[in-house]
């Protein structure tokens, strides 16, 4: 599916593309994606001269899911040392949290086609357990203990 722009950002930037065909959810659960993302970039990483790239010019990319991925795939190799140090990490519309579906960013593009707010709780849902059933809970917020909703709310907030 993104075959086109892959090979527009390599043309442009005059980069090495690699694109991720990774399991995807609702029949592979979590965490298949992003182990399979991880394993694909640790592969690429160790077998660096074989592709022609600059090991320090390697950056993890990707949208929406894809986002959440390259985002979850730059943490997990950011504590290593035995593999290059990613250069930097693009998040293009990342799907980053589920904890509050109410921010502000929510209700600003409630109707923008592929954010709005209700896919993208159902798709969180699919990602983590492919079940849909607690869309309403997930949407009103109540799917998150008071004490974990007071924890994080210094960093999911609409302030």
């Amino acid at each position: 599916s993104h075959e086109k722009i892959c090979r527009y950002i390599a043309r442009e930037s005059e980069s090495v593309v690699v694109s991720v065909g990774y399991r995807l959810a609702p029949e592979h659960k979590y965490p298949a994606a992003y182990e399979d993302c991880l394993n694909a970039t640790i592969h690429f990483m160790k077998n660096i001269e074989h592709y022609g790239v600059d090991p320090a010019r390697i950056i993890v990319c990707g949208d929406s899911a894809g986002g959440n991925l390259a985002a979850a795939v730059s943490q997990t190799l950011a504590g290593g040392s035995d593999l290059p140090k990613l250069r930097a990490q693009i998040l293009i519309y990342p799907g980053l949290q589920a904890v509050d579906f109410n921010l502000p960013s929510y209700q600003q593009n409630q109707g923008v086609p592929l954010l709005i707010r209700k896919h993208a709780a159902f798709f969180a849902l699919q990602y983590l357990n492919g079940d849909a059933l607690h869309m309403q809970e997930v949407l009103e917020g109540s799917h998150i203990p008071p004490d974990m909703r007071l924890k994080y709310r210094k960093w999911v907030s609409p302030d």
